[in-house]
């Protein structure tokens, strides 16, 4: 058994907000209360942490298989449980990419020895070259059917409106969770940064926003017209959110999520020419970052998610030519923490609802007993994040449990820090200085 002792225990599911004890046994949570007295194996004094459900990070870039020198599964599971992730969702953009049974297959086996839960997203089509639909009915079933409970093309948009929307009608056949990554090539045209001030300061190809708003408004135009469900991936724009919310008002069956960097940093970042700042969709506005934080704030944004993307130094080396992504999974807590909750803008049942709840709930991930996921309560699955949310700490890459260290937050100070991770009643990690 394992004794947690006087934890702030937060759970957004049943509103408990209070200093209590929690007893674990065989990977469940037997008993929340105060001053538990049982004799447990191990006894961690939790005084002055928060006690909150696991993170779940449903979009995660693990580089397994086919670039393993940026990361791997087991690197990527190590990454998470340094920063409080019980669980993360893989994307398809791997090589080869996944839209096959054998590489679902591979991923799967290779999850079982990683120290969090691991699930997968397939393709929604071949090769993710837009143009012929995975068989998402046999992907399915691939590794016992319940490792792959997503379909995206991640990475790249599906171009053809009429091939998204049969994906969409197959996807909702299967029950799998639709994600669109929302980008008109076209429109991008190879573009490095925003399209604004500082890339005309710097002689740049911009990448406009109107190549996000116009994919969204078309994947909320085919879920509402086919009545199907659509997960946005990583909305950067205030006008995507707009759209997003209003299409929830009508009652179409879109949700969506936004990354860390998204509701903290400006394109300003981008004067430096450091392509660890560099990511898709790119660095915007102070009036995106607004429109993003009150989505977070009044439901219409259901969660975040890190779009953790591993890069080597060399490959980020030189500015103009690196490619897009930076890693997240070991700062999102702290980052979050830090920009959001200390500055009062949400509170620490949003975090919850957000990066606990909502994440599982949308890709319909329960507990080992098939309780709801992402709750601490009597009888629900061990898996737990414990954190001091007020220790500060420097963000120094080197220390990073990813093989890559292309972090935007590097050298920044936070505020909060990952204490200890817990999944199936099992502690993964526990912060040594």
């Amino acid at each position: 058994m394992l004794l947690l002792k006087n934890a702030r225990v937060v759970d957004y599911i049943s509103g408990l907000d209070g200093e209590k004890d929690i007893l674990i046994n065989a990977g469940e949570i037997i008993s929340i209360s105060e001053n538990i007295t049982e004799n447990a194996e191990r006894i961690i004094d939790c005084k002055g942490l928060t006690a909150i459900p696991g993170l779940f990070d449903m979009h995660v870039h693990a580089r397994d298989p086919g670039g393993l020198h940026k990361e791997d599964l087991l690197t990527c599971s190590e990454a998470a449980a340094a920063g409080g992730v019980t669980g993360f969702l893989c994307m398809p953009n791997t090589v080869p990419v996944i839209d096959n049974e054998e590489t679902l297959n591979y991923l799967a086996e290779k999850a079982k020895t990683c120290k969090v839960k691991i699930y997968s997203s397939c393709a929604i089509t071949k090769g993710q070259e837009g143009k012929e639909i995975c068989d998402i009915g046999r992907l399915k079933k691939a590794a016992n059917g319940n490792f792959c409970i997503a379909m995206t093309d991640d990475g790249r948009p599906v171009k053809s409106a009429r091939v998204m929307g049969e994906a969409m009608i197959k996807a909702g056949d299967e029950k799998v969770l639709m994600i669109s990554h929302c980008e008109d090539m076209d429109i991008a045209g190879g573009g490095l940064i925003n399209a604004g001030i500082v890339s005309i300061k710097l002689g740049l190809w911009g990448l406009h926003r109107s190549s996000e708003n116009i994919i969204t408004s078309r994947e909320i135009s085919l879920a509402r017209d086919l009545r199907e469900k659509v997960h946005i991936a990583h909305v950067s724009t205030k006008e995507a959110v707009a759209e997003i919310r209003s299409a929830k008002a009508q009652g179409v069956g879109v949700t969506c999520e936004a990354a860390p960097h998204h509701y903290t940093l400006t394109e300003d970042k981008l004067y430096e020419k450091d392509a660890d700042y560099r990511m898709n969709p790119p660095l915007r506005l102070r009036a995106d970052i607004d429109a993003i934080i009150e989505g977070l704030r009044d439901g219409t944004i259901d969660c975040i998610a890190t779009d953790h993307a591993p890069h080597t130094p060399d490959e980020k080396y030189y500015f103009h030519t690196a490619p897009n992504g930076v890693i997240g999974l070991e700062t999102s807590l702290a980052v979050t923490l830090t920009f959001l909750v200390h500055t009062g803008k949400l509170s620490m049942f949003d975090i919850v609802r957000l990066m606990c709840v909502n994440p599982r709930k949308i890709l319909g991930i329960f507990g080992i007993k098939g309780e709801n996921g992402g709750s601490i309560a009597i009888g629900h699955t061990a898996d737990i994040t414990l954190f001091d949310p007020y220790e500060e700490w420097t963000v120094d890459t080197a220390q990073f449990k990813s093989k890559s260290r292309n972090s935007c937050f590097k050298g920044m100070k936070l505020k909060g820090r990952v204490k200890h991770t817990i999944v199936n009643g099992n502690v993964v990690y526990s912060f040594a200085p």
